[in-house]
């Protein structure tokens, strides 16, 4: 059996309330507050069972202006609507607002119930119907049934049940396969269950037993039981108003907004790309940067909306636009919004998403402004192409995608495996199965050469730039096996040259000046001479005059020759005395088995401030190792 769910809708005191008392026997007001001030305020639930053995979710929504955000977290997920209108008034404007919000959330099946007709005599029915036949003109509800009710007397209702019944047989069948989710409507306490979370189950299926997340907040709680139309149920399917109750979860930790999914299935996000819908009712054109109430699901998030585009948008208009948010949200393609001003609140416009996880956008990028402009109509390999370029050298992950295309793993996994063919995408992580698009793998390349080139120009005598400082120049964002798989591809294409910890282009060569050949051999000529009691280097710069930067860039040529050692910070010695001492310390050490530090004080000659780094220098080499007091050759 199908599972549906019909919204009440209309202006406040048309009678949606009583209409649906009169229909299930169920009062949808429970609040105190709502009995004495004889108003609804809360979402109301009841079911139905009708004729044909059909059962339906009943969600009935509040008619004030000023819970018209609540009317919005109602509708969320319904599949039919009945528009109330009371004979006696007519369109009002609530009428008016609450038939645009369920335009802009993309109900496509509903009937009008003509309320209170025991309160009116035939002309002012009359009235009634042509005022409605005007409103609805062009809208999905032109044509419709309009069902003349009384809830006093109970005239129509027969009618009404019997519309209901035939709307349910067009109404399409819901996927009970997908993600699942269910925005949550309402939180409460029972005792003896705990806490208990209501909502309209939109997509997928839950199980008793599941382990599920809240999002945004990314807590995980374990299903204890579901109720439907206040029946235990093992499952829960998409189309089901749905309770739920579950283990150790504490009442704060959850509210209305939030939504119910599997865990790490979506991606909180505070931003979000949108198909903006600007209402051709606006008074005046919506101006960049407006503050905006956002309201999708069952939450309402305050935000600022970026237009892509243009500086402002004329009523009626349709364009690609970025909502950037106070709070996250956990949305997927697809979802349908409504955008209301910020004071006075009213719904200036809605639509639906096109990326629920997208990076911040710059405003007039021809081709994002007309990437999301056709994104909706783009088969699915350039679909995916269009987030993978967006994504840069971030790269797009699958889990990422599923939320970006709504689509199957399987159907992702095929497009994926004809981009990676083509080489329009360059898989970085089989293991999430990451990809990253061509382009921006080519302009990672080009940054990475350039990097280099600009190196060997400011350090002509250094052999290259190391490893480590070409990482951390490139943005922080891009993953470290990314970066690897770049620099394989530049080493096999004989495009950059790796040596030890360096990496430098083909072409660069150490070619020194002639004043940098003089001070080479001047340096070399003093340590050799210096031995194993060689000047600090900071005092050999002032000894002869040296700017830092050249004194430094000739010792580093030195020690890429193999001519000097770096035994610590500032202390450098001639490579074959350190060599010729080695030789001397290891044939000790073979005969004598241990050495003391004043012993290898008296082998080398030189003063204590030479000794110590000496010895932790052969320690940190392991050539030798340090036992108590003594040193060991280390064993090979």
């Amino acid at each position: 059996m199908k599972q549906i769910i019909l919204g009440t809708a209309g202006h406040i005191d048309h009678g949606k309330t009583s209409l649906v008392r009169a229909t299930t026997g169920i009062d949808t007001d429970r609040l105190k507050e709502e009995k004495l001030r004889g108003i609804t305020i809360e979402l109301g639930f009841a079911h139905l069972e009708l004729p044909s053995g059909q059962q339906v979710g009943i969600v009935d929504v509040p008619g004030h202006e000023k819970f018209v955000k609540n009317m919005v977290a109602g509708a969320t997920g319904i599949d039919i609507v009945a528009m109330v209108i009371a004979a006696d008034e007519g369109v009002m404007p609530q009428t008016r607002e609450h038939l645009e919000i369920c335009s802009l959330l993309d109900v496509r099946h509903g009937f009008v119930a003509l309320t209170k007709i025991d309160m009116v005599d035939e002309e002012m029915l009359e009235l009634a119907r042509e005022d409605i036949r005007d409103f609805v003109q062009g809208t999905f509800l032109e044509n419709r049934p309009v069902v003349p009710v009384s809830a006093v007397t109970g005239a129509g209702i027969p009618e009404f049940v019997a519309t209901l019944d035939d709307l349910c047989r067009e109404v399409p069948e819901r996927k009970t396969t997908g993600l699942f989710r269910l925005p949550v409507d309402r939180v409460f306490t029972m005792r003896g269950f705990g806490t208990v979370i209501t909502g309209s189950l939109v997509s997928g299926s839950v199980a008793v037993g599941e382990t599920v997340m809240i999002y945004p907040a990314q807590k995980t709680a374990k299903v204890r039981g579901l109720q439907v139309h206040n029946q235990a149920v093992e499952t829960a399917t998409a189309g089901m108003r749905t309770a739920l109750n579950f283990q150790g979860l504490e009442r704060t930790a959850v509210e209305r907004g939030h939504v119910l999914s599997n865990p790490q299935a979506l991606a909180p996000s505070y931003m979000v790309d949108v198909s903006l819908h600007y209402l051709a009712s606006a008074r005046k054109p919506l101006k960049n940067r407006t503050r905006v109430r956002f309201h999708t699901g069952t939450s309402e998030i305050l935000g600022n909306l970026v237009l892509l585009g243009t500086d402002e948008l004329p009523p009626g208009a349709t364009v690609p636009a970025q909502i950037r948010l106070d709070t996250p949200v956990a949305l997927v393609r697809d979802d349908r919004f409504v955008v209301r001003s910020l004071s006075p609140a009213r719904t200036i416009g809605g639509g639906r998403v096109l990326n629920p996880i997208p990076p911040k956008h710059k405003r007039f990028r021809p081709e994002v402004v007309e990437g999301l402009s056709h994104l909706a109509e783009l088969p699915v390999e350039e679909a995916v192409a269009f987030h993978a370029r967006e994504t840069g050298a971030r790269g797009v992950s699958l889990a990422a995608l599923r939320l970006m295309t709504n689509l199957p793993d399987k159907q992702i996994e095929a497009v994926l495996g004809t981009l990676l063919s083509r080489k329009t995408l360059i898989m970085t992580d089989r293991e999430s199965r990451t990809v990253i698009h061509a382009e921006a793998f080519d302009a990672l390349k080009a940054q990475l050469l350039e990097m280099l080139a600009a190196y060997h120009a400011k350090n002509p005598l250094k052999p290259g730039m190391p490893r480590e400082e070409v990482r951390s120049k490139l943005p922080s964002y891009v993953d470290n096996r990314v970066v690897n798989l770049l620099l394989n591809q530049l080493q096999r294409s004989a495009e950059v040259v790796a040596e030890e910890e360096t990496l430098r282009l083909p072409g660069h060569t150490i070619s020194l000046g002639r004043d940098q050949d003089r001070l080479r051999r001047q340096i070399l000529e003093l340590y050799a001479e210096a031995g194993l009691s060689p000047p600090y280097f900071k005092d050999l710069l002032q000894q002869l005059e040296l700017p830092a930067v050249m004194g430094r860039d000739v010792m580093q040529l030195l020690m890429a020759e193999g001519q000097m050692v770096k035994v610590k910070e500032d202390l450098y010695f001639h490579a074959p005395a350190v060599e010729e001492l080695k030789g001397r310390l290891v044939a000790f050490l073979q005969a004598e088995g241990e050495i003391t530090t004043p012993r290898f004080k008296d082998m080398t000659g030189a003063s204590r401030k030479y000794v110590i780094p000496l010895i932790e220098f052969f320690d940190t080499t392991r050539l030798t190792i340090r036992v108590g007091d003594t040193r060991r050759l280390r064993k090979q």
